[in-house]
């Protein structure tokens, strides 16, 4: 009786443990042990109670002449309007509490979801300082020779010294010395493919073109208008008698038309560059997100017209994101606009998404030429496909700073212009965008007129000639060597590290397989480190793999020295609530394990993190530059999911993108681009030649603002209730609330 009693104690005892792990894995598997799920719940519920509330209180305040007003069935919490919101006003419920930030290299679009259209600000800053941004830095933009300071130099030899050095196309001479021996050949290539391409489309070209444009231009002198007898006179920003009471700082417009000799100088900064961070001309990663800061600050208060920042808490924030972002620049904008403006709520959205949002689109080929980037990426349903996701240097400015060169090379009459200069920068981009164009059938010899109106001096009229430079400016999208990259690169990863994981320490800011194909194409080895560091992480490393020398220690090395010097991870101060990043530690937080095995590691193996590491760092030391066209494509191919290196494509797909293809941005303006990239699509793949098409936003929406346009339609749905980040999620959970509330893959 008692081996009984002892067994069914025993048996008792294991069942009951078996339903205590039970429970508690199926408990741990919960939704709702995770906050953000919680909250949801928790809001959905307060919502539920509210609305019976209201009910109760209609029916009994409701006489017996009267019809109470009962809603109608119960509330459904997947209907457009949430219960909380029924009783709003209709401006309210339509955004007018929702803030939409767009962020780009030249231009800061900004405004509330209830807006037509956005305010747009230019991303600049002018602070005090001992000069201005173009004294002291000696060469002018664009560069080009000097002369004797007693005899200057001549428009012919402007360039170079004599004509020993040049190359003759149809009887013209380009001097190769003219900026770079680079872009005078790649001009003069262009201005031989013009050719051909126009006696294809039977167009006429007169033989003495060129002289026309060049004799003209060199003997025509500029008028002086006098200031008060030129109608469109620029308004330049007044400072004050006093240098000492003059503001420390104007952003904006204000900055730009601040006149460049004034009392005291201000030195324009723009925080943004190509993209990213403007390393190069910082002197600290502080000094540039308080600049970021400052600028979206005053533009809420002088755009948006909400002056009292203590009522910044009853507003959210839908913040755009390039589609290639940086996961460090993600997180300072949501520490900035919780923490420090003060915002209810943040939500993000990426750029390709925000525009199918603005122009309707389910399904669509997105392609943004901005003003210093150009950003491709596929999107299908409502998400962006990774893989396709592009990003390429060069935009709008660089056609700007291209078409000046080329107007130089004909003799133009303003031969002093710099771009340095605050009124030669407006200048410059007002030509641009009056001049050039993409349609063979305006490209004769045309006289125009411009007004040079430097601050506090007389206007001078100019008149001037081109002929062929109006298209072969535009043109560098498809010869992106023509445009100058040399300062690109500047600075790049001097203040601003990239991200890092937490885990293993390898950089994990996202990169798509079309962009590392761009990459692959443009430096040598980068295939072999990528091969053999995917090889090592899935185990498959082989003894005869080179490593080039790549260790553990050696990538720590030649990421940041400091990684090597320290092996604790950083911990956040007492008492903060969150560190800045916990999926992004400082290089400094790399765990002690890597380090030693990398030291007990054969000098033959590869490490995948040191690998990953090499292979982030060629990818900084090299900028992504690709035809317009051929980026196009690459990124299709991507998107389709096919594997492209074995020659495979999904002609559905394929059809159903380069059927879409949808130009925004800026540089989309340009007349007769549509035509002409429809064209060269169509020469690269003849087999899809009758799906290519390309157009722009629906209902003549300006392309400069679709993106906007995307989010603040994404700002007033109801759905995105999923994607806000409210002050309480980002106090406890920091940046690991992101990957519960992206709708992409963080």
């Amino acid at each position: 009786m008692h081996g009984q009693l002892k067994f069914i104690a025993k048996k008792t005892a294991s069942n009951l443990d078996s339903i205590l792990i039970c429970n508690t894995n199926e408990y741990l598997k919960r939704d709702d042990q995770l906050l953000v799920f919680r909250l949801q719940a928790e809001e959905s519920q307060v919502e539920l109670d509210k609305a019976a509330r209201d009910r109760d209180r209609s029916l009994a305040q409701a006489n017996d002449n009267e019809e109470a007003t009962v809603p109608a069935g119960d509330v459904d919490m997947e209907d457009d309007v949430p219960a909380e919101e029924a009783d709003a006003p209709l401006e309210e419920h339509l955004g007018s509490k929702v803030i939409v930030i767009h962020l780009g290299s030249q231009n800061l679009r900004i405004g509330l979801a209830s807006d037509a259209l956005p305010k747009t600000v230019p991303m600049v800053i002018a602070r005090k300082s001992h000069a201005n941004e173009h004294e002291g830095t000696g060469d002018a933009k664009p560069k080009r020779l000097h002369g004797d300071r007693d005899l200057p130099l001549e428009s012919e030899k402007l360039f170079g010294k004599e004509a020993s050095c040049h190359a003759r196309v149809d009887n013209l001479c380009f001097l190769l010395t003219l900026f770079q021996r680079q872009f005078a050949d790649q001009f003069a290539g262009m201005v031989t493919d013009l050719k051909a391409r126009m006696r294809a489309n039977k167009r006429r070209m007169l033989p003495n073109s060129k002289e026309l444009v060049v004799n003209f231009n060199k003997r025509t002198p500029p008028e002086a208008i006098s200031e008060h007898n030129d109608p469109n006179r620029v308004e330049w920003t007044e400072l004050l008698p006093a240098p000492s009471t003059a503001p420390d700082f104007f952003t904006g417009q204000a900055a730009l038309r601040l006149p460049d000799y004034s009392k005291p100088r201000y030195k324009l900064n723009w925080p943004l560059q190509h993209g990213s961070y403007n390393e190069r001309d910082y002197a600290s990663a502080r000094l540039l997100d308080e600049d970021i800061a400052t600028i979206l600050e005053e533009s809420i208060k002088n755009q948006v017209g909400i002056k009292s920042k203590k009522a910044w808490g009853q507003y959210g924030c839908v913040f755009v994101i390039p589609d290639l972002y940086e996961r460090r620049y993600v997180v300072s904008v949501m520490h900035m606009i919780l923490r420090d403006f003060g915002f209810a709520k943040v939500c993000f959205i990426q750029e390709s998404l925000a525009a199918t949002f603005g122009a309707g689109y389910t399904s669509a080929c997105v392609v943004d030429i901005g003003a210093q980037k150009t950003s491709i990426c596929c999107v299908e349903e409502g998400m962006c496909i990774e893989n396709s996701r592009v990003n390429l240097k060069y935009g709008g400015a660089d056609v700007t700073e291209a078409f000046i060169k080329m107007l130089l090379f004909d003799n133009f009459p303003y031969a002093e212009i710099n771009l340095r200069r605050r009124y030669d920068f407006l200048l410059a981009e007002d030509l641009k965008q009056k001049f050039c164009t993409m349609n063979d059938a305006e490209i004769s010899v045309q006289l125009y007129e411009f007004h040079v109106r430097p601050p506090a001096q007389d206007t001078q009229k100019y008149a001037f000639k081109t002929y062929d430079e109006v298209i072969l400016a535009p043109m560098g999208f498809f010869y992106p060597s023509v445009f100058d990259h040399s300062e690109k690169l500047q600075g790049r990863r001097r203040l601003v590290d990239r991200s890092y994981d937490l885990y293993d320490g390898s950089p994990n800011d996202p990169v798509s397989a079309a962009q590392e194909s761009i990459y692959q194409s443009l430096g040598a080895g980068l295939g072999k480190i990528g091969d053999a560091a995917m090889a090592e992480a899935n185990g498959d490393a082989a003894d005869g793999v080179a490593t080039n020398g790549l260790t553990t220690q050696s990538g720590l090395n030649r990421s940041n020295p400091q990684r090597a010097e320290t092996a604790t991870p950083q911990s956040s101060a007492a008492g903060s609530p969150v560190p800045d990043d916990n999926n992004t530690p400082q290089p400094g937080g790399l765990p002690t394990a890597n380090v030693n095995s990398g030291a007990a590691a054969s000098s033959n193996a590869i490490n995948p993190v040191a690998a990953k590491i090499a292979l982030a760092e060629e990818y900084d030391r090299i900028l992504p530059i690709m035809p317009l066209d051929q980026a196009i494509l690459t990124s299709i191919g991507h998107g389709t999911g096919a594997n492209t290196q074995a020659g495979e494509v999904d002609e559905r797909k394929t059809r159903d993108f380069i059927g879409g293809i949808m130009l925004v941005g800026g540089g989309a303006q340009i007349p007769g681009l549509h035509g002409l990239l429809e064209e060269r699509l169509k020469e690269l793949r003849p087999a899809f030649a009758k799906d290519v098409m390309i157009g722009g936003p629906p209902r003549e929406l300006d392309p400069q603002v679709v993106i906007w346009k995307g989010g603040s339609v994404f700002g007033k749905l109801s759905g995105t209730n999923d994607s806000w980040i409210s002050q309480m999620e980002f106090d406890r959970l920091g940046a690991r609330v992101l990957p519960y509330k992206c709708m992409w893959v963080w």
